[in-house]
């Protein structure tokens, strides 16, 4: 099993520079390719503090410059706000610009609140089916002159300029949870990525049963590989495990609020929330993230991704967003690096050597 970043910029106050947590991004990803990880992973979200990028190309095409050997995927574009010519010419620019080191990674996405701001009136379902028209137009478009006509997009012959540096273009994710995600994922021989947020190492099993029912289903195609991403913090001890749990808990509540999308939000930034309404999600509370999400010292955690790796996932996406001080952020990447990826190591070479 092979490692990974998924990190973005947040803001929880309006103190915060953009232009600190800008250099604070850089030096995550580039302690990550010092550190040997695979590749870092940048999404795409609008009007948001919680989560800033608004178009992952951009930090992608700038860490390029900084770093030589780590991949740089989007983790993930969402698939609705883009026109497949120009999700195709874009990632193919970065492509160049990256030296053939772009992965893109494609979603539906989930946030209402972007929904109803980019395309009012989009659902979850709506925006499955634009994925669905959209990922396979845009692997065309890498291949050559395609033409298109669609439920969502019409267009005459038309190619990705420029063409991407990797044969076939960039190598394509696709975010899936439900049974028919992971079909058509695998149906087409792309890459999956996963992750069961908050729900706990049942999901995990159950995100890898889906996955591979699809493989069974689709004996035809080479199977693809599988990334879980799940939001991890490697403590110092055991009472850096109680703290890193509180954290986590605060930032699931506002990862919760968002979703909910009915607190009013300034500037990007949502209304503070009281300890009353955090209290109204226990499903967040300390105790049940700490046993959920992979949260405690290197041992704990290297024995949680020894079984996560046992149940067949090719590569673990260690999701740094929290809410924690860039200090605390760090210290745990480089414990990651450090105390858990060397006990991987000798199955990471075997995997490169085959």
């Amino acid at each position: 099993m092979k490692f990974s970043l998924f990190v973005h910029m947040e803001r929880l106050t309006p103190g915060q520079s953009h232009t600190e947590l800008f250099r604070e991004l850089e030096e995550l990803v580039c302690l990550a390719e010092a550190g040997g990880m695979e590749a870092a992973w940048i999404g795409e979200h609008h009007g948001m503090e919680f989560t800033i990028s608004p178009n992952p190309f951009i930090q992608i095409a700038y860490l390029a410059a900084k770093t030589s050997t780590i991949r740089l995927g989007t983790g993930t574009v969402i698939a609705p706000f883009w026109h497949p010519i120009k999700l195709a010419g874009e990632a193919a620019m970065t492509d160049v610009a990256t030296g053939g080191r772009l992965d893109l990674g494609i979603a539906r996405g989930a946030y209402s609140f972007e929904y109803e701001r980019l395309l009012p009136g989009l659902d979850a379902m709506g925006a499955g089916l634009r994925m669905r028209e959209l990922v396979p137009a845009v692997e065309k478009l890498f291949a050559g002159d395609y033409e298109h006509d669609g439920q969502f997009w019409k267009f005459p012959r038309t190619s990705a300029v420029p063409k991407p540096v990797q044969a076939g273009g960039p190598p394509i994710w696709v975010a899936a949870r439900d049974p028919n995600s992971h079909e058509f994922a695998v149906a087409h021989g792309w890459n999956v990525q996963v992750t069961p947020l908050a729900a706990g190492d049942g999901e995990v099993g159950s995100l890898m049963e889906r996955f591979n029912a699809a493989c069974a289903n689709h004996p035809e195609r080479e199977r693809p590989r599988i990334m879980l991403l799940q939001h991890t913090y490697v403590a110092a001890d055991a009472a850096d495990t109680v703290r890193g749990a509180e954290e986590m808990s605060r930032f699931y509540c506002y990862f919760g609020a968002w979703f909910q999308n009915r607190k009013p939000i300034t500037e990007g930034l949502m209304e503070e929330l009281s300890p009353e309404e955090m209290a109204a999600m226990p499903q967040y509370a300390p105790d049940a993230v700490r046993k959920a999400l992979v949260i405690g010292t290197a041992d704990e955690v290297v024995a949680r991704l020894k079984a996560y790796e046992a149940l067949g996932y090719d590569q673990y996406s260690l999701w740094i967003d929290s809410g924690m001080s860039f200090a605390r952020k760090k210290a745990s990447l480089t414990r990651f690096i450090e105390q858990v990826m060397p006990h991987f190591a000798a199955t990471t070479q075997q995997a490169a050597a085959e």
